[in-house]
């Protein structure tokens, strides 16, 4: 991912609307970007629409497997999750595998680096790292959010049979764990709380500590379901998102996924401390999960992202703009949110989520950007708006990491 070359667009999105652009990159970074400018003889033409590359905020790879298998019969979420159970035990060398599909099916959506919110811990660090062998291998940028996982509830019961191979025993062995994990070019490694029912609140602190110790990014799921949001009230006395402030863990390095079932106070405390906040919209659509409070917790200051999380569709452009569709069915109101703020939360806000200098065309910045046909029927100036409503992930042509071209067609 430290490629070097000279890239020549038709169009491309700078923060605003550029045409005939030229970008050198020396090092897998954008070293200086010219507007208004012929292409030179050994430039690569870009005909379309340039912009950065996409952020997958919240993937789990594994899940890509129930893509169709589970869409008849019946039940809620916690039905759903005993059936996603079946899919969790892997061969090292399997996953690897399977990684590879899902990750080139990434790429080929314009995604140029992932978050894999990972807890198959059952081979140790095995599974974690055929995931950054496999994204290696295709060529996107991988943070590998390891997870902690120790308890079956917040009432503090054993896991269940099929969640044995989550944990770690403690935080202090999580903790040993990841710490044989080693980041590389393209790779980044951080730390996960899986949910506050499945993390007691002295092992939330010790892998906050972790992470900022290390300064490397801070993710967990947070009320995504109403049940959590009741046993957390029933034990504890207060909603997570109260918990997680009692116990120090908001601030602006965490991103909380879901966060759909919160109370105003939850609203002001993730605002006020800058959380980020992940819509995965197409999987909470699968699950029959309720519409989250996004408009409201954007204005109080967090940042929103965007990620497939069970890839039952892995189409970032569908995840942003599902943020406000959604909303739109829910509040009965259109244009909730911004194109720009949509176009944001799929790019540079999910890269600074996944602790990424990316998500931007601009000298410095990662060198990671796609290309997509523009409108073909009638020739249109690149907008945020068209991007986000008039595009997918199929539009795609070509995509660069660092530099390297890794999609091209």
């Amino acid at each position: 991912m430290n490629g070097s070359g000279k890239w020549h667009a038709e169009q491309a999105w700078l923060g605003h609307r550029a045409e005939n652009v030229l970008i050198e990159v020396e090092a897998g970074r954008i070293s200086s970007i010219e507007e208004d400018t012929f292409a030179p003889h050994d430039a690569v033409i870009l005909k379309g629409w340039t912009m950065p590359g996409l952020a997958n905020v919240h993937s789990h790879a594994f899940q890509r497997l129930l893509r169709g298998e589970i869409e008849s019969g019946g039940g809620d979420f916690w039905e759903w999750r005993e059936r996603m159970y079946r899919y969790t035990q892997w061969d090292p060398a399997d996953y690897f595998k399977h990684a590879q599909l899902v990750f080139r099916e990434m790429l080929e959506a314009g995604i140029t680096a992932v978050g894999e919110f990972h807890y198959l811990h059952g081979h140790g660090n095995e599974l974690g790292e055929a995931l950054i062998d496999a994204a290696g291998e295709e060529g996107i940028r991988i943070t590998l959010i390891d997870a902690c996982y120790l308890r079956g509830g917040l009432d503090g019961r054993p896991l269940e049979p099929e969640q044995m191979l989550f944990s770690d025993g403690d935080a202090d062995a999580w903790a040993r764990r990841v710490d044989d994990l080693v980041e590389s070019d393209g790779v980044r490694i951080a730390a996960g709380i899986h949910s506050v029912r499945a993390v007691d609140a002295e092992s939330m602190r010790i892998v906050a500590t972790y992470a900022r110790e290390r300064k490397v990014p801070l993710h967990i799921h947070l009320a995504e379901q109403p049940a959590e949001v009741d046993e957390c009230v029933q034990v504890e006395g207060c909603t997570p998102a109260e918990l997680l402030e009692r116990e120090g863990i908001l601030g602006p390095d965490l991103t909380t996924v879901h966060a759909i079932h919160l109370t105003e106070h939850d609203v002001a405390l993730l605002g006020q401390n800058q959380v980020s906040v992940c819509a995965c919209t197409t999987t909470e659509r699968n699950l029959g999960d309720e519409v989250g409070p996004l408009q409201v917790l954007s204005r109080a200051g967090c940042r929103l992202t965007a990620g497939s999380d069970s890839n039952a569709v892995v189409d970032i452009l569908e995840e942003a703009r599902g943020i406000d569709l959604d909303q739109r069915r829910a509040l009965g109101r259109r244009v909730l949110h911004q194109p720009l703020e949509l176009f944001e939360a799929a790019t540079v806000n999910g890269m600074r989520a996944l602790g990424w200098e990316a998500g931007e065309l601009k000298a410095g910045m990662l060198a990671d950007f796609i290309t997509l046909d523009p409108p073909s029927a009638l020739w249109r100036e690149m907008t945020p708006a068209y991007v986000v409503y008039g595009l997918s992930g199929r539009d795609v042509k070509n995509v660069v990491v660092g530099g390297q071209t890794v999609v091209q067609r």
